[in-house]
């Protein structure tokens, strides 16, 4: 879904600012290498970055300690990516928003017109329609 909320310009500004931090969690982190959840983790952990994965039926991701909510987190991330179904994301951005989480990036297939919504609403900077693995490999 691409999001035309934004200008080109605004959007590749905001994913820029977001690649800009350095600590994210991944709702929708999955044990599954196979899995988005699991490629877009690693992939943030490989280029340095320190990522919590966020999965409510994981205890551990590939020897990492997997957490049920972004409640439970130590520290609070600057960026939540959103891999989960869409029906799933409102109740995200509602987490984030009450972490304190400035800036929420749905992967395509995450994201619905309704959430993106909802999202702003709550103060949200948000990311629709591109993909965290394809910033990485720009960045």
């Amino acid at each position: 879904m691409p999001d035309s909320t934004l200008s080109p310009t605004e959007k590749r500004m905001l994913i820029e600012e977001c690649m800009s931090q350095r600590v994210w969690a991944v709702v929708g982190a999955s044990t599954s290498p196979a899995k988005w959840g699991f490629r877009v983790y690693k992939a943030l952990g490989a280029r340095g970055y320190r990522v919590y994965p966020i999965n409510p039926r994981a205890g551990q991701i590939d020897g990492d300690r997997c957490y049920p909510s972004l409640a439970d987190l130590p520290e609070t991330p600057t960026v939540v990516s959103v891999i989960i179904p869409p029906k799933l994301g409102l109740a995200v951005a509602e987490d984030a928003a009450r972490a304190g989480i400035a800036r929420i990036w749905f992967q395509p297939g995450a994201e619905s017109p309704e959430n993106v919504a909802h999202a702003r609403s709550l103060g949200l900077r948000v990311v629709a329609g591109a993909c965290v693995l394809v910033a990485l490999a720009k960045s």
